[in-house]
């Protein structure tokens, strides 16, 4: 189905930016949000540099986003607006962390992964609010890890731009 992938995808490689290889940066080498470690797990590689993710092919970019992100996080079933948040955060944070906060903005048990139980959880929620909720939940999330210093007011932007597109699109 993936309604709001193409939309979700493309505010989220506007945020991720090109490449970034910052020393305070836990994932290391980054290109469009993928680290090398996630490139040279997809492409089964353990000896790709950061010179050949640098190269990445756009349609490697989209089905790794795709497959180890939106699948992932079961994009495809989530409200309008709601899968954007989700997807944006799972690039982030992980999508471990992803369906978390969303668990606990609908009271599922956060067990970091969206199942039966998490969907009928968010089948009884108003979609609008979730959205809201979801988007403090992240920011607070954000605020409590020990780079924010660094990263914070660019995180904070970027959570803002996702509820602007959240909010459009539910």
């Amino acid at each position: 189905m993936m309604r709001n992938f193409a939309e979700s995808l493309k505010h989220t490689l506007v945020e991720e930016g090109g490449f970034s290889d910052h020393p305070a940066d836990p994932g290391g080498a980054t290109m469009k949000g993928i680290t090398l470690a996630t490139y040279r797990d997809y492409k089964r590689n353990p000896h790709l540099t950061p010179d050949d993710l640098k190269a990445i092919p756009q349609d490697e970019v989209e089905d790794i986003y795709r497959k180890r992100y939106w699948a992932a996080c079961q994009c495809d079933v989530l409200p309008s607006g709601v899968d954007a948040c989700v997807f944006d955060t799972a690039v982030n944070s992980g999508p471990g962390r992803a369906a978390k906060i969303l668990q606990e903005c609908v009271g599922a048990t956060p067990d970091g992964s969206i199942g039966a139980g998490t969907l009928a959880a968010l089948n009884k929620a108003d979609p609008k609010l979730v959205i809201l909720d979801y988007i403090n939940k992240r920011q607070s999330y954000l605020e409590s890890l020990k780079t924010f210093p660094i990263f914070g007011k660019g995180w904070t932007a970027r959570v803002s731009r996702l509820k602007d597109l959240a909010l459009k699109i539910a």
